[in-house]
């Protein structure tokens, strides 16, 4: 689907992931990763991929490591990202476009803890909605669809009227399992993305026209 296509719809609200995709945490993430995977024995270059659009909880139990705690684990390396958001940036365009939408049509869904989400968006200077669905808010995280249901309930419309911005295959597929429609935001992405949905390089030609009967996007230029 293009983008063009989508935007002779109109969504509900809006609901859109964080890391990734309104701002760029990679290099934080994978630093406090990277130190985690080492001391754990683990080959890192391989083990990294696996850890974005995932709670960390969920990372760490896929694993099967034996005698280590995945909740204590995840909340240490939690601590270690709080620690490190120096070079946590918007996604080029993010925070002009959040700031158009109507403070009740948008939501962030993302695996991150709360605490950390908060830090990171705080760091890289983003506006905070009212509704902020977090890793600890849900039991099943992404790619099952709980996330993004739950966000689009607390904003009190069907997840099927939502449009979601993702950037992660797990993301993605949770989209698509809360029946929603989705644009896949490819800012950090270092190759391109065989996907079926519209995609985006950032927000910087995005524009939001929002009226009684929903939200339309479309991209100038």
């Amino acid at each position: 689907m293009s983008l063009d296509t989508l935007s002779t719809r109109r969504f509900a609200a809006l609901l859109f992931d964080m890391d990734g995709t309104i701002i760029s945490s990679i290099a934080s993430a994978e630093r406090a990763w990277t130190r985690w995977a080492q001391g754990h024995g683990l080959d890192v270059a391989r083990f990294l991929p696996t850890i974005h659009g995932i709670r960390s909880v969920d990372t760490i139990r896929r694993l099967g490591l034996p005698g280590v705690d995945p909740e204590a684990e995840a909340a240490s390396i939690t601590r270690a990202e709080i620690e490190d958001v120096g070079d946590i940036a918007e996604i080029p365009g993010a925070r002009a476009f959040l700031q158009a939408l109507p403070p009740e049509r948008w939501a962030i869904v993302t695996s991150a803890p709360r605490e950390l989400a908060l830090r990171r968006l705080e760091a890289a200077a983003m506006p905070v909605p009212a509704v902020l669905v977090a890793a600890e808010d849900i039991d099943q995280g992404k790619p099952a669809p709980d996330c993004f249901l739950l966000g689009a309930e607390r904003l009190g419309v069907a997840a099927a009227d939502c449009l979601v911005f993702e950037d992660a295959p797990a993301g993605i597929r949770a989209g698509e399992a809360a029946g929603a429609s989705v644009v896949v935001v490819t800012a950090t992405h270092h190759a391109p993305i065989e996907t079926r949905h519209a995609t985006i390089p950032d927000y910087r030609a995005l524009t939001v026209d929002a009226g009684p009967d929903g939200l339309r996007i479309a991209s100038v230029g």
